[in-house]
């Protein structure tokens, strides 16, 4: 069977391949670990994406079933591990997502383009409102941050909870700027949208 190259994994696709180079590990207990440590603060997961991911990754040889577990009363589960194709493609997969940038579309930025449409006050409210949502997903954050590592993970693995910190950072003191340069004038403003 013919694997498409690593450039087509989704990241939800090289987290597994990350967590299966830990340990054997089902569905669930994959979905568990990446709620756990937060994970799914940095890659989308829904229960449906990750069993697909998982049979895709399966399908192109890059796990495969090693056994089967059960706890309790709870159905039969079956247990993958990483294959040597799946750490190639892994390790391939995660050089090219940090070498390259990838031009991202995030619907904020859109957002920003179309802010000019409003009116100065109520793009000001808007703004203020982001900003203290900022400030609470930053706060968040960093009590996240400092959970993990108390329960004892080594700050490598939570790096990405620092990088979305710092995004989320970066975007507050950005969107705290741009109120002030509204409200200043230094940033003159004329509303277009039809009112």
């Amino acid at each position: 069977m013919g694997i498409k190259p690593h450039r087509t994994l989704t990241p939800l696709a090289l987290v597994v391949l990350q967590l299966l180079h830990e340990r054997a590990m089902h569905p669930y207990e994959i979905h568990q670990v990446i709620r756990d440590r937060h994970i799914d603060h940095t890659v989308k997961v829904r229960a449906g994406s990750l069993y697909h991911t998982m049979e895709t990754l399966h399908r192109y040889e890059l796990i495969e079933p090693v056994g089967t577990g059960r706890a309790g009363r709870r159905p039969e589960r079956t247990i993958y591990a990483i294959t040597d194709l799946g750490r190639e493609e892994f390790h391939g997969g995660v050089r090219d997502l940090v070498r390259t940038p990838e031009a991202e579309f995030p619907a904020f930025a859109a957002a920003v383009e179309m802010l000019h449409m409003l009116d100065r006050n109520e793009a000001v409210e808007l703004l203020t409102t982001r900003a203290i949502a900022l400030e609470g997903q930053a706060a968040s954050y960093e009590q996240i941050t400092a959970g993990l590592i108390k329960r004892g993970l080594p700050r490598l693995l939570v790096i990405e909870v620092e990088y979305a910190h710092a995004r989320i950072t970066a975007e507050l003191a950005w969107v705290r700027q741009l109120i002030e340069d509204v409200v200043s004038g230094a940033l003159p403003w004329a509303a277009r949208g039809d009112r």
